[in-house]
């Protein structure tokens, strides 16, 4: 049987085309779209007609990607701006009607949990416990786990499209700029993280999946064309991550397009995503984060196999 899984993303849509073998799933067919959905949303507090527009155009292809492999379940989540949006489900309407794909739109808890089940099918972890991160457009989520069980989840308001959208009024984004950033990711991490216990950096792996992680690594990896067997398992360093970002911030958005591995449609939101990244890495006194390809997509399609 084949089945398929659609993430209807803040930034970027996904699709993930499966067959399924002896309760696990083999990839069949993947692809990403960055359609920029939740595109003036911090000022207009709904989706807008144009990032409307790019998104209809993206699931439109997914929809014929579902009926050339000729797919027999699917199941396609909205999360964030969706969640937030107030149209959000009149577009989940047409959507519906425009494409024939029926979305569900999903809490941040349970996207946090179906990101864990995507991650910890994608790569190992040798420690005690770990905190799963998933860098989204308009929230991050931040999962507790011990040996592979789920202790606690929280899903935060800190979306890259959003800080993008809030604070970096400029192509080079000044000194004040990026230490407001800096301090509002801090503030909130402090806050909403605080649950969790301080336990030994040796004892516990940071994981980040999604957009921002999958994408330092590919500019670490030098990568023209994204290989997410590469990617899956590679190891984020301090060091590696300041780097980049100190030559980010230094050229307009354009210019950072010519750095090999930086995807089209992310060279303006890789700016607070990379903070975000280094900001958690500070909150749990590591050194490294090891990135995941897997993540809420691949949890979606196991959900329906479970």
């Amino acid at each position: 049987m084949r089945i398929a899984s659609i993430d209807i993303g803040t930034n970027t849509f996904r699709i993930l085309v499966c067959e399924l073998r002896d309760k696990k799933i083999k990839k069949l067919y993947i692809d990403r779209v960055i359609t920029r959905l939740g595109g003036g949303f911090a000022k207009e507090g709904k989706i807008t007609e144009d990032a409307a527009r790019r998104s209809l155009r993206a699931l439109k292809k997914f929809a014929k990607i579902i009926e050339r492999y000729k797919v027999k379940r699917v199941r396609a989540v909205a999360t964030s701006v969706v969640r937030e949006s107030q149209n959000g489900s009149k577009f989940l309407e047409q959507v519906k009607k425009e494409t024939g794909i029926k979305t569900e739109v999903i809490s941040g808890e349970e996207e946090a949990q179906l990101t864990v089940n995507g991650v910890l099918k994608s790569v190992s972890v040798d420690t005690k416990y770990s905190v799963i991160f998933d860098v989204g457009g308009g929230s991050t989520e931040y999962v507790f786990v011990k040996k592979g069980q789920v202790l606690g989840l929280t899903s935060t308001n800190l979306g890259v499209v959003h800080l993008t959208e809030r604070y970096l009024k400029t192509d080079i984004p000044s000194n004040l700029y990026i230490k407001e950033i800096s301090n509002e990711i801090e503030n909130v991490l402090s806050f909403e993280l605080s649950w969790i216990p301080i336990v030994s950096p040796t004892d516990l792996t940071l994981i980040g999946t999604a957009g921002t992680p999958t994408t330092l690594a590919a500019i670490q990896l030098g990568l023209k064309k994204y290989n997410p067997d590469l990617v899956n398992g590679f190891i984020l360093k301090r060091d590696m991550l300041t780097s980049t970002f100190e030559s980010l911030i230094k050229i307009p958005p354009q210019e950072r397009l010519k750095i090999v591995g930086l995807e089209k449609g992310r060279e303006d939101v890789i700016i607070p995503g990379a903070l975000i990244v280094l900001q958690t890495m500070d909150r749990f006194s590591k050194d490294n984060v090891l990135v995941s390809d897997g993540g809420l997509l691949e949890g979606v399609a196991y959900s329906l196999i479970l």
